[in-house]
């Protein structure tokens, strides 16, 4: 585990991260039916680890982060991606907890996924990767989480694909989750988030240089056609609010339009931009694989298609957060899960936040998303005997 001074207000962490090797001796059975195995798991702490193993929070990341979540990205060098969330002093304080961050299995951050080797061939796994689901993705966490010898996580947080996770180990592992909090998220993936998930799908495989997903055997990376999925996906993750906001229909270093093709609005220029840099740092048959497994997700399904039978006999403590603008996860898929607990008189708090950034609300500054954050986490910390902040 790693170590440090308690007192000195630092970032405690690894820069390298960690890896672990699961499933060598018994595989990881899989929702496919298939069983799977050796595997590496990739991950990243924050924070120290108490005498008792009580304060561990577990964060689970979105459909294109990984488990950088603070301080500087050894791949980017930028901030991590929830800076504004975790770190001294912050909702998730790194002076009271230990914070772990799982790099998803079919991820691209050292992970197994579709990129890494496969034992078996010594080449890229490619689409000979096993389609994977949410539930396997927390079933590789759980292996991590024993292999560290933690018993209970304390919380378990996320947002969007991330909230998937939190529910699927609130529902899945009853006794070894404290608390947690679901943001931006849902109890299963809608035919409208299906059907802009297949558009960028298809514009990955049309893409001359994905080779039928073997394109690191040639030497060839799908550019284009992760470029255009990540630009789909961006829309979605914006309101007409914040595009207008940022954008309006201002021209990009023009005074005129071009009467072309080219860039001629912010906005477009915006949207390549976020194509361009993204196939720098992500995979495209993570992309596929990835994007498949939230599109399986129905908390539901293998309980009848009854939501509270999912959360019968849950132990956890719930807060439910949404945001008003959030058109890809709306405030009514989050209000379905407070139903769904208060149904089996779950622990449940729920609160809307009034915003006008969309989906990505939770990645950005949000005062008043970051004091809801804090006091839940200070509640429960609370329960748990873990004192309250000296701050």
């Amino acid at each position: 585990m790693p170590k440090g001074d308690h007192k000195s207000r630092q970032l405690v962490t690894n820069t390298s991260g960690f890896n672990i090797t699961l499933g060598d001796t018994q595989p990881m059975n899989l929702d496919n039916g298939a069983q799977f195995g050796p595997f590496d798991i990739a991950y990243q702490t924050y924070g120290i680890l108490n005498a008792e193993k009580s304060n561990v929070i577990l964060i689970c990341h979105a459909l294109t982060g990984d488990q950088y979540v603070a301080g500087e990205h050894p791949v980017t060098g930028r901030s991590g991606w929830w800076d504004e969330m975790v770190g001294v002093g912050k909702p998730i304080d790194t002076e009271r907890f230990f914070v772990i961050c799982i790099n998803a299995l079919g991820g691209c951050m050292g992970s197994a996924g579709p990129k890494e080797i496969d034992p078996k061939t010594n080449r890229p796994y490619g689409l000979e990767f096993p389609v994977i689901t949410i539930a396997d993705m927390v079933r590789a966490q759980k292996l991590v989480i024993e292999q560290l010898g933690i018993d209970q996580l304390f919380c378990v947080v996320g947002g969007s694909m991330g909230a998937m996770q939190v529910l699927e180990w609130a529902s899945r592992y009853k006794d070894n989750v404290f608390s947690a909090m679901p943001i931006a998220g849902a109890a299963r993936h809608t035919a409208q988030n299906i059907a802009f998930h297949e558009v960028g799908r298809q514009a990955i495989l049309a893409d001359p240089d994905w080779h039928g997903g073997n394109y690191m055997e040639h030497g060839a990376v799908p550019r284009r056609g992760l470029g255009v999925a990540r630009m789909t996906a961006h829309i979605t993750y914006l309101s007409e609010a914040a595009l207008h906001r940022k954008f309006g229909r201002n021209l990009q270093n023009r005074a005129q339009p071009s009467y072309g093709f080219d860039a001629d609005f912010q906005v477009e220029s915006y949207l390549r931009h976020q194509g361009s840099t993204f196939v720098e740092r992500f995979d495209a048959n993570s992309y596929l694989y990835i994007t498949r497994a939230m599109d399986y997700f129905d908390l539901a399904a293998e309980y009848g298609g009854s939501l509270a039978a999912a959360f019968d006999g849950v132990k956890a403590r719930f807060c439910i957060v949404s945001f008003s603008s959030d058109w890809l996860f709306p405030t009514a898929e989050n209000r379905a899960i407070v139903h769904a607990l208060n149904a089996v008189a779950a622990d449940v708090s729920f609160v809307e936040i009034e915003s006008d950034q969309g989906h990505d609300a939770f990645l950005l500054d949000e005062p008043e998303f970051r004091r809801v954050a804090k006091g839940f986490i200070d509640s429960c910390a609370e329960q748990r005997g873990l004192g309250r902040p000296d701050r």
